[in-house]
């Protein structure tokens, strides 16, 4: 029962999941990175400075005590953060699809198997059988 799972396990399809996930796991580490670091601060400039992460709709105003403690934190609506995660899905994608499109370019087509010789037709058969007869 284990040598099956085993082989179960070890057949290519499987290994090939298993080197996407990890793959995808670290493209979307570097992507997120690229998205945050370098295309956010681009298209904050272009729309004046504004930065995506700090877009907000307020529901509820912090409470700050006399202390000048916070008794009661801000609620809010933080959309930024999910424009951020739109431009990084995009990208991902983007990514993904262009691997993708070049690894299919590499894959050779694979040649139609040359057909079996056919043998001798039945009339070719019955042929040679007369002929043989004949003899």
């Amino acid at each position: 029962m284990l040598k099956e799972f085993r082989d179960f396990i070890m057949t290519g399809n499987v290994i090939d999941l298993a080197v996407a996930v990890i793959l995808a796991g670290a493209v979307s580490a570097v992507v997120k990175g690229f998205v945050s670091d370098i295309m956010m601060p681009v298209i904050g400039h272009f729309t004046g400075g504004v930065s995506f992460t700090d877009l907000k709709i307020v529901l509820t105003e912090a409470v700050v005590a006399a202390d000048g403690t916070v008794s009661t934190p801000e609620n809010a609506i933080a959309y930024g953060n999910w424009i951020d995660a739109i431009i990084n899905l995009v990208i991902v994608g983007f990514v993904l699809f262009m691997i993708v499109k070049a690894y299919n370019k590499t894959k050779k087509k694979e040649e139609p198997a040359p057909e079996a010789p056919t043998g001798p037709t039945q009339e070719e058969l019955l042929a040679e059988i007369r002929d043989l007869l004949k003899k």
